[in-house]
């Protein structure tokens, strides 16, 4: 009696035997996100997901998302950076020198401010990846390091305003090319916006649809089709609804748009590409990837580098919705990005996370910091909360693991 393997090219067989489960530690950041949502739409009594405060979730913690992105990447690896916040102020004063006092263009003030940033991460990576100083060491001298350059160029003033370009990115609008729509008792809505959101549901379900296929393909189990179908329509009920709660205020932002090329680009490289296995499989097991021809090294000194542009992008950003760059920007930014990343599901030994993730972990942070403000906490309980949260994040990754290890 033989038997016969699933090849990829074979037609795909639907095999939906698989139990209706859920992974508690795939799915659990997600729960979490939308019961606090809740908990603070009804706290605030629905002043959380008006239009005007959705909007303001986004812009205002725009570059702590941005961070997280590198955060996250550089975790997984098996790292971390203590100099996220610093680096920030430094280029975001880089940034205000090119443009305002010397009048540099914008466009190429820009990719300088972002070409410093890479030479940031390139430094702390060369002594991370090749001389074999521990991450948490070098990032930590570049956090006092670069807090006291931007101290020396900056000295105790702001230097502003941006042009009006970098003022749009931040906090800008995109305009309503097509006019609105009625929405009957929503009122009127941007018709560019709502088409952007069709266009993101859309990829969703192909992107999905693509991967159910693959694993049919080869074989694997997936879910009964009716439960697909189910979640599908959850995701593209939440997707819209945010997009037509945005449509109705002042249409897209721009700078969320930034984020959502950001976070495509960003989970295609580590879910699809080579150098994103190698990422996972350097924080998963280091000896075993150095056995397996991984170049350690390179792969370090990379995600540093990336860590560096995205901190520059970020201080671009920050400096941009402030409309100066000042010498205490930053502050504490990196524990912000870096707190995104462990909320988001990211493992403290390394080799595991992912982008959704960590940007779903920003998003309930902001979400903290935003609900607590409209219903008046005062900071110290702000800080609190966001502590136990982060606490609570962490001990629910080891105990799930333990779990599947039992």
């Amino acid at each position: 009696m033989t038997t016969t393997e699933a090849r990829p090219d074979a037609p795909p067989v639907e095999r939906s035997t698989r139990r209706i489960s859920i992974n508690p530690r795939q799915s659990g950041i997600y729960v979490a996100f939308a019961l606090i949502v809740v908990l603070f739409e009804v706290l605030t009594g629905g002043a959380l997901l008006e239009p005007q405060n959705i909007s303001n979730i986004i812009v205002q913690n725009s570059y702590v998302l941005i961070l997280a992105i590198g955060m996250i990447l550089v975790i997984i690896s098996g790292h971390i950076d203590l100099s996220a916040g610093s680096v920030v102020a430094m280029t975001g004063a880089v940034s205000a020198v090119l443009m305002v006092n010397s009048q540099m263009p914008w466009f190429w003030a820009v990719l300088i401010t972002l070409a410093v940033g890479a030479v940031i991460g390139a430094w702390q990576g060369y002594w991370v990846a090749y001389f074999g100083i521990p991450a948490f060491i070098v990032t930590l001298a570049g956090m006092l390091a670069f807090r006291a350059l931007t101290l020396t160029v900056l000295g105790n003033q702001g230097i502003g305003p941006f042009p009006d370009a970098i003022r749009t990115l931040s906090n800008g609008f995109t305009d309503g090319y097509l006019g609105n729509i009625g929405l009957g008792p929503l009122g009127g809505a941007d018709l560019v916006s709502l088409l952007a959101g069709v266009a993101a549901v859309a990829g969703i379900v192909f992107t999905q649809w693509r991967k159910r296929m693959g694993r049919l393909g080869y074989g694997q189990d997936v879910d009964p089709f009716p439960v697909f179908v189910l979640k599908l329509a959850g995701i593209a009920v939440l997707v819209m609804a945010l997009v037509v709660q945005l449509a109705r205020f002042k249409n897209l932002p721009w700078v969320l748009i930034l984020l959502a090329a950001l976070v495509l680009g960003y989970s295609l490289v580590a879910g699809k590409s080579v150098f994103g296995r190698h990422i996972y499989a350097v924080g998963g097991n280091l000896q075993a990837a150095t056995l397996s021809g991984v170049k350690v090294k390179q792969v370090t000194f990379w995600i540093f580098v990336n860590m560096g542009v995205l901190a520059a992008l970020a201080g671009i950003i920050f400096a941009g919705r402030l409309n100066q760059a000042g010498p205490t920007a930053g502050v504490n930014f990196e524990l912000d990005a870096i707190a995104a990343a462990f909320i988001g599901g990211a493992a403290v030994q390394g080799g595991v996370g992912k982008v959704v993730g960590a940007i779903t972990g920003g998003l309930i942070m902001a979400v903290i910091n935003n609900g607590m403000s409209l219903i008046g906490a005062p900071s110290e309980r702000v800080m609190l909360v966001k502590g136990v949260v982060l606490l609570a994040a962490v001990a629910y990754d080891i105990w799930t693991k333990r779990r599947a290890a039992s």
